[in-house]
């Protein structure tokens, strides 16, 4: 909680700080939405990712590449985020979207200066991070995790999560071995000093089957319904989709284009995106395409929406367990701007 705060308070001084300038930027653009049936003029979007480009991304890459935002009257900017991340420069108008996460977001509607911070579409239907580690390290549940070395991040959340796991199934959190240590390289963290790793299937999950690698892997949501939160979310600044209605919902149905063409076309957008990002592993970026194709969307007909009973359940969740403050229900998201 206390970690929490912190980071709230160093993105409300910025925030602050670009007060006047976001709302001087939010009125421009709002202008320029007016102005576009008469002189052509397109709306100008800055949306900030969350990490370097992936997967999570493609259908905003798609989106820009196949023209659908141009179609939409709109001219978007695709930034990398600062070290305070996204929601920093959406708080402060700098970025008039960007990606952030459910669990992340809490502090921002518990703070008491208010943000202007709303989550709009979730990218992914359902949290996809979980824990993995080594087929011959035998950890095929939680329980499994006593006796194991788990890299840690360090985060009171992230710690109340896996011991809430580790006893729902029956093990002892005292016994699982917490290592202090920021894994960027899973592969290679699994055969060295590390058994068990947080991630994300889609990006860290597949890296290690491209390393050859074979694996065990549970996920949060399986074992604690409460954790199937959103997770990543595409954020907007709350006064721009107030002055600038008619653009926030163009921009969002076109980047529901783009992700519904990488649902159908996985291999295709997975050469968009890197087109776009060339860095990227072409092999890596082509089975995460494909495996995320069925998890954009999942059994929701609506690309986007967010279930507010799952939604607060979550929040709930935390204030149960004095990791936050209570957030009331419904707060913090929309469906209101997804197309229908």
């Amino acid at each position: 909680m206390k970690r929490f705060k912190k980071i709230v308070s160093a993105v409300l001084v910025t925030a602050l700080a670009f007060s006047l300038c976001a709302c001087s930027g939010n009125a421009e653009s709002n202008n320029a939405g007016e102005n576009n049936a008469g002189d052509g003029e397109k709306t100008e979007i800055t949306f900030v990712l969350d990490w370097a480009p992936n997967t999570n991304h493609t259908g905003l890459y798609v989106a820009q590449e196949l023209g659908y935002y141009e179609e939409a009257g709109l001219d978007v900017t695709i930034v990398q985020p600062p070290e305070d991340g996204a929601t920093m420069m959406v708080a402060s108008g700098q970025a008039q979207f960007g990606i952030d996460f459910q669990d992340y977001l809490a502090p921002v509607f518990t703070s008491e200066d208010e943000m202007p911070v709303t989550a709009v579409a979730a990218i992914i239907q359902h949290n996809t991070s979980g824990i993995i580690s080594l087929k011959e390290d035998g950890i095929t549940s939680p329980a499994g995790m006593e006796g194991k070395n788990y890299a840690t991040w360090g985060l009171e959340l992230e710690q109340a999560m896996i011991k809430n796991v580790v006893e729902a199934d029956g093990g002892d959190y005292d016994k699982v071995n917490l290592i202090p240590e920021y894994v960027t390289d899973v592969p290679s963290a699994l055969q060295q000093d590390i058994d068990a790793v947080w991630v994300y299937y889609a990006w860290d999950g597949i890296s290690t089957k491209q390393a050859g690698l074979e694996t065990n892997m549970f996920y949060f949501k399986d074992i604690t319904p409460e954790f199937d939160y959103y997770s990543p979310v595409i954020i907007a600044n709350t006064d721009f989709l107030e002055e600038d209605e008619e653009a926030a919902k163009a921009f969002l149905d076109a980047t529901r284009r783009g992700y519904e063409y990488a649902i159908e076309n996985p291999e295709e957008a997975a050469q968009i995106l890197c087109k776009q990002v060339p860095e990227l592993d072409e092999d890596m970026v082509k089975e995460s395409q494909i495996w995320l194709a069925d998890q954009y969307k999942a059994e929701v007909d609506q690309w986007g929406y967010i279930d507010q009973e799952r939604w607060d359940a979550f929040y709930t969740w935390l204030y149960e367990n004095g990791l936050s403050e209570e957030i009331p229900a419904g707060t913090g998201f929309t469906n209101e701007y997804l197309s229908k």
